[in-house]
């Protein structure tokens, strides 16, 4: 039997110095147990992921807006690469060595530290003293996702499903007229005519092993297949005909009409690749239209949207929020609420919107973005389809076939911390061809078996 992963940590630890921005320390200023009475003073430090929206806007209005605002409290952020802030911030929060007072964690995470009692419940402990903050705006699909026993856990900094971009003119040129909701075959088709070797790749995905880099993506290509991680009784599917079918699909179109060195990139590299005309196509997060229009505008006019590609269902985005959440006992916490409340209010979007203008705003967590005039006209080529795709998710039933976890592009369960990551290692493997997908899942499927049932069904 194997311990819980969010007890005792089997993958190798995170040093608190990397990547870290602006901080000088491992251990926090502002560490301990006991929380501070003065909401508007103290030190506190943020944990968060690298992407744009946090390096290009929430650090520099941090300095720019939120410390001039309350002059007492100075923010550190430690910034991370999505799967080191995983390891940091569950290392932090399952010691309880209070590193950080503000950690930005998604729907995976969010439940699991609540049940484990690591997290402040935000409902009841700072927004039912700040009806300001106005938490019933918040997107339905998204506030449910960061609840646990109806209270919220987390709040967004912006949501996200799962779609995909393509090049109109590159389309057009080869004579494609793109379904608003496509399949993974006429995807494939697509990319087989679109691709040029060595100018520009058919179709761009997630190659690089983690559980939320290259397994989410292929998560969901394996729900629509059919495929499931567990049958109703935990035991592990991973070698089913439906699992093997959706990853040979989504290894070959890679290998054949993906960019090379796949196994190399996530979100990340591909946003820069996207945006640099290396791709006909790209399935990924909708918070990239976001970014595509502020950074890359020549590209972002000749990009167009459809639906998640899907086989067997009807829908197949994933959901996922990056979101701010405070821990339980962490010091200057009122402090940490203030920034928190602060970075992910309907105030925070307008700010962003005068700095950087309104198609720059963080996208998919308010309900009152989308029926915004301004942001309407600004986003309006990937505003609605953006709503929709959240809008359509169903992280209780993700699957074909009945499964006993919740989750679209991630089993909620805490070996799912170790287990997902093994997994994406097989996949980027198999993506580099250094074994084949046959050989990737059926380790995959023991590194799953190492697990009883009984212990997958404890959580």
């Amino acid at each position: 039997m194997r311990s819980s992963p969010f007890k005792v940590r089997t993958l190798a630890a995170v040093g608190c110095v990397a990547g870290l921005l602006a901080v000088g320390a491992c251990s926090s200023s502002s560490g301990g147990t006991s929380a501070s009475s003065n909401s508007n003073s103290g030190t506190i430090t943020v944990a968060v992921v690298s992407n744009p929206l946090i390096t290009g806007q929430m650090i520099p209005l941090t300095t720019s807006n939120f410390e001039k605002k309350y002059p007492g409290i100075k923010v550190k952020f430690a910034t991370y690469t999505e799967g080191d802030l995983r390891a940091a911030i569950e290392k932090d929060v399952s010691t309880h060595s209070n590193a950080f007072n503000v950690i930005m964690i998604g729907p995976y995470e969010a439940p699991l530290f609540a049940k484990d009692g690591w997290l402040d419940n935000l409902s009841t402990q700072y927004i039912a003293k700040d009806p300001s903050y106005d938490a019933s705006d918040l997107l339905p699909p998204i506030a449910k996702s960061l609840s646990y026993k109806g209270g919220l856990y987390a709040v967004p900094f912006y949501g996200e499903s799962s779609m995909l971009y393509y090049r109109k003119d590159l389309l057009k040129a080869a004579g494609i007229t793109m379904p608003a909701h496509p399949t993974w075959a006429q995807v494939a088709s697509y990319a087989a005519k679109l691709n040029q070797p060595g100018k520009v790749a058919g179709i761009c995905l997630r190659g690089l092993a983690g559980w939320g880099d290259n397994m989410a993506s292929l998560d969901t290509v394996v729900n629509t297949f059919g495929g499931e991680w567990f049958n109703q009784k935990w035991q592990p599917q991973l070698t089913s005909p439906a699992f093997e079918a959706a990853t040979n699909f989504y290894v070959n179109l890679v290998r054949k009409y993906g960019e090379a060195g796949a196994s190399n990139d996530s979100f990340n590299q591909l946003l820069t690749l996207y945006g640099q005309g290396k791709c006909a196509m790209w399935y990924d997060s909708t918070v990239a239209a976001t970014s595509i229009a502020t950074t890359y505008p020549s590209v972002f006019a000749n990009t167009s949207y459809a639906f998640a590609p899907v086989d067997k269902t009807k829908s197949s985005g994933w959901l996922w929020t990056w979101s701010l959440g405070i821990p339980q006992g962490t010091a200057n916490s009122g402090a940490a609420w203030k920034f928190v409340s602060w970075a992910t209010s309907k105030n925070y979007d307008s700010l962003v919107a005068s700095k950087y203008g309104w198609a720059a705003v963080p996208p998919g967590s308010r309900t009152s973005l989308y029926s915004n005039p301004s942001y309407q006209s600004a986003a309006k080529a990937f505003a609605n389809i953006t709503l929709q795709s959240i809008d359509s998710t169903d992280p209780d039933h993700p699957t074909v076939n009945p499964v006993p976890y919740v989750g679209v592009q991630f089993v909620d369960i805490p070996q799912f911390e170790v287990l997902g990551v093994q997994v994406g290692q097989q996949i980027a493997g198999a993506i580099a061809g250094t074994e084949s997908v046959k050989q990737a899942l059926t380790t995959s499927q023991s590194d799953a078996s190492q697990y009883s049932p009984a212990e997958l069904a404890g959580g």
